[in-house]
């Protein structure tokens, strides 16, 4: 999807004009910025920053240097305009990475637009999603023609998306509101790397995976996902692998999500659920293609029995283990061994039927490329070896029903140091959460960056006016029975004087379920009219939809709803967090970064686990005051804030709040007035 602004003479001339010297930037930087300046009549609530002028100036140098920054902007700098103005005006080429699909269309929708128009930047600006995001020609038509939808709701689902693939121009699913984002149809009528007929495909002209690409590559701003970057540079795919070399600026939003999305990426992970998909189209294709000679159901059963025999030798439900935690008596291993012999199987027959048919072939070059991340994991554990030469980790995750076997870097940092060795270019991160006490030691070590320019920028809101840091006494330690029922019981007067507009955050999905059933009996006992909205019951556009126009609301989230999520006003006044956002201790992949530190002499917890909390930490807190005529209070129930010696470093990277123990000073809070 791209987007071009007409052009005047005026504005050519400008384009063509040679870049000034980075001096007079700063300049051009406080017109812009200025009161008088063209931002203030394109934006109605535009207002000039400090810091966000001081923010944009930095870039400016970093662009026009081709080097490298850190940014932190606490919540409220304007940190997006103050990105976007130095890389529209002197960017050159310029790749926008965000954190969400969410944030990506909203820069490309609202934010880039505004901008453009304000600065009568002559740019052309592009969008591309990962594939799984466009609607395919190929397997829409092939779901139509196979008739084997289920549902009622799947049949319905597939008629509106037959009928917007015929108007749509960009194909791109987030454009489909009447059907859900987690509808199961979406699977059958998108493509997958693996399952891309590619060239060969008779809708290959019309694809909108490739137009996507084309507009990408033909535009002066390319908005793209974490994910996508990670995802197409690790595969060379061919979106960011084509982009890359050609780009002058590369600016990471939600910058420290990064670590964490490269490491997913950097590795690699297969699933007994890829093959009952692999599966699926064998059979689909070799009836189509080479019905006769192969009994293609036979051929595909004894595979999918495997896959799902393997699936079976965990229990359902977050199982996650490293491979020498794995007993060696588990069914797991000759069920492994058992697997990868019934896809030898399949590989030979679908040998035999290649030339049948391209997709066949494709189906081979599927199943050989599974066959070999298997074979990676070793039939039988070396006792003691966690970590193959320092690097990675094997794992196991069960999920209800698959199983995901994983192998995951423990640092990313030489891989992505070599990604950004190479063209000289700059390079900008950004984030209202990358420090720890104004230390940026955690992120940069994540990403091999030394020595390299970092700088934060304050809020510009009066934390100590607009809210109260509340740490309630009396709560047992986080790790007591009975726990959430606590925090539950402390925190029901404090929703009640708040009148409700309240985010409760939890650390896990099972605390989110108790606090919600904990929320509705009492509620409903005291005669407590606020609507109740639980993450997982529909999609967090959705949820939060209905939140903001309850009003009175409460909503209980997890991870999803710690950031990327923006409540301005009244409607959100309060926010609870259950305990400190540390890792899971039987997190298999923390314990192997860990246990690489302390042989380096390191102390994991001081110098992963905690700074990996505060930052989360953050940004749960950040949802709070989103704006200069926000109020609220923030309750901290977690007593190890109080009574741990890390706890002192924690109070000193939250906002400077107003602090307090007390309960009936957080409910004066709600009963008095705003200042004028």
């Amino acid at each position: 999807m791209t987007d071009h602004l007409p052009l005047s003479e005026a504005d050519l001339d400008a384009a063509q004009a040679p870049s000034e010297p980075t001096g007079k930037y700063d300049a051009e930087v406080d017109r812009i910025f200025g009161a008088g300046g063209p931002l203030a009549p394109a934006v109605g609530t535009f207002k000039p920053r400090q810091s966000q002028t001081e923010m944009a100036k930095a870039i400016a140098h970093a662009i026009s240097e081709q080097g490298t920054l850190i940014a932190e902007a606490g919540t409220g700098t304007g940190k997006t305009f103050a990105y976007l103005v130095p890389a529209l005006l002197w960017g050159g080429k310029t790749i926008i990475s965000t954190g969400t699909k969410n944030l990506q269309d909203q820069l490309f929708s609202r934010d880039i637009p505004t901008v453009r128009a304000a600065l009568r930047a002559p740019v052309s600006v592009a969008l591309l999603k990962g594939r799984s995001n466009y609607l395919c020609h190929y397997h829409l038509e092939r779901t139509l023609s196979n008739g084997r939808l289920t549902s009622r709701d799947d049949v319905g689902h597939l008629r509106e998306i037959s009928r917007f693939i015929k108007m749509s121009q960009s194909g791109d699913k987030a454009e489909l509101t009447k059907v859900p984002e987690t509808a199961s149809v979406w699977n059958l009528v998108t493509s997958t790397r693996e399952n891309c007929v590619g060239q060969e495909c008779q809708y290959y002209q019309d694809c909108f995976v490739m137009k996507a690409r084309r507009e990408a590559q033909q535009a002066d701003v390319v908005v793209v996902n974490h994910h996508l970057f990670f995802a197409d540079v690790a595969l060379k795919e061919g979106g960011m692998a084509e982009l890359l070399p050609s780009a002058n600026t590369i600016i990471f939003d939600e910058a420290h999500q990064l670590p964490e999305v490269a490491t997913l990426f950097f590795g690699t992970t297969v699933s007994t659920g890829q093959v009952l998909e692999l599966c699926r189209d064998v059979l689909a294709e070799g009836l189509a293609h080479a019905r006769g000679g192969v009994d293609w159901a036979k051929v595909v059963t004894v595979v999918e029995k495997a896959a799902r025999d393997l699936r079976l030798t965990f229990p359902e439900g977050g199982t996650r283990l490293s491979l020498p935690q794995i007993p060696p008596s588990s069914e797991f291993f000759p069920a492994l061994d058992k697997l990868k012999e019934e896809l030898e199987g399949l590989i030979d027959v679908l040998e035999s039927q290649a030339e049948r048919a391209e997709t066949i072939e494709q189906c081979r070059v599927r199943a050989v490329e599974m066959l070999e991340q298997y074979k990676a994991w070793k039939s039988e554990p070396k006792k003691g070896k966690e970590i193959e030469g320092d690097d990675a980790v094997l794992w196991v995750e069960a999920f209800s029903s698959s199983l995901q076997l994983h192998k995951t870097p423990l640092s990313i940092a030489p891989i992505f140091a070599g990604q950004r060795a190479g063209t000289p270019r700059s390079w900008i991160f950004t984030s209202a959460t990358l420090a720890v006490k104004n230390d940026f030691k955690h992120f940069t070590a994540q990403l091999g960056m030394t020595g390299e320019p970092a700088q934060s920028w304050p809020s510009p809101f009066n934390y100590q006016e607009q809210g109260i840091l509340y740490v309630p006494t009396g709560l047992p330690e986080p790790n007591t029975f009975g726990y959430t029922d606590a925090v539950v019981d402390m925190a029901l007067p404090v929703i009640e004087a708040a009148g409700g507009r309240c985010f409760f955050l939890c650390t896990t999905i099972r605390a989110v379920n108790r606090v919600a059933e904990r929320l509705r009996e009492e509620f409903a006992a005291r005669g407590l009219d606020f609507p109740l909205f639980v993450q997982g019951e529909r999609g967090r556009t959705e949820l939060l939809d209905s939140f903001r126009n309850a009003g009175n609301a409460v909503l209980v989230g997890s991870q999803s709803f710690w950031e990327g999520v923006d409540v301005r006003g009244e409607a959100l006044s309060l926010v609870i967090i259950d305990k400190l956002p540390f890792a899971p201790p039987d997190d298999p992949v923390l314990a192997a970064r860990i246990e690489v530190m302390e042989k380096k002499g390191m102390n994991g917890f001081v110098h992963h686990t905690l700074p990996e909390a505060i930052i989360n930490l953050k940004q749960g807190a950040g949802r709070l005051i989103r704006d200069v005529e926000d109020r609220g209070v923030l309750m901290l129930c977690d007593p190890r804030v109080i009574s741990k010696p890390y706890g002192r470093r924690i109070w000193q990277s939250l906002p400077p709040f107003r602090r307090t123990r007390v309960q009936a000073e957080v409910i004066e809070f709600f009963k008095a007035p705003p200042k004028a």
